[in-house]
Order: C-alpha cells, then structure tokens, then sequence
C-alpha cells in the first residue's frame, strides 16, 4: 500500500467485515451517497468477491479506487468519491 494514502485521514469507515455478497456493496453504495464530493472512505470486508465487486462498483459509477490491499483474509479499500 502507497504510504500517502495511510497517512491521509478518511472521511468516513465502511466495516463490512462478516457480510458477503451483495450486502458490502450494498452498504458501499449507501456509504458513497452519504460523502461529500471528492471525499475518502475506507472500506474494510472479508468477503473475497469485494475484489471483483468493489472495483467494478468504482468503475460504472465513476468513483476513484485510490488503493486496495489484501492481509490474512481481509480486504481494504480507499475509495474517492467522484467530484459532482
């Protein structure tokens, strides 16, 4: 993971971690409504189909995946959402 990403504060934190699909997605979708544009969520999920899910979640709706990283079963993302 790029060290810029760490050190920038988030705007919001999805814990998804124990739900599988659809509902991480789902939240997300919430979550992303719910953000200032332009602003930084951090997702955290267990569920292994977020690696496919979350980033085409990002691609159809024009947010920013600014990273990704995978540990021991969970799965973090930083999401940027979109400038209106």
């Amino acid at each position: 993971m790029s060290e810029s990403i760490q050190s920038q504060p988030v705007d919001a934190i999805l814990d998804a971690t124990g739900l599988n699909c659809p509902e991480p997605v789902m939240m997300l979708h919430q979550k992303v409504r719910d953000l200032p544009a332009g602003g930084l969520l951090k997702v955290i999920a267990t569920d292994p189909s977020t690696r496919r899910d979350i980033p085409k979640f990002c691609v159809f709706l024009g947010h920013d995946l600014v990273d990704q990283e995978a540990d021991d079963g969970t799965f973090l993302y930083w999401i940027r959402k979109k400038l209106d």
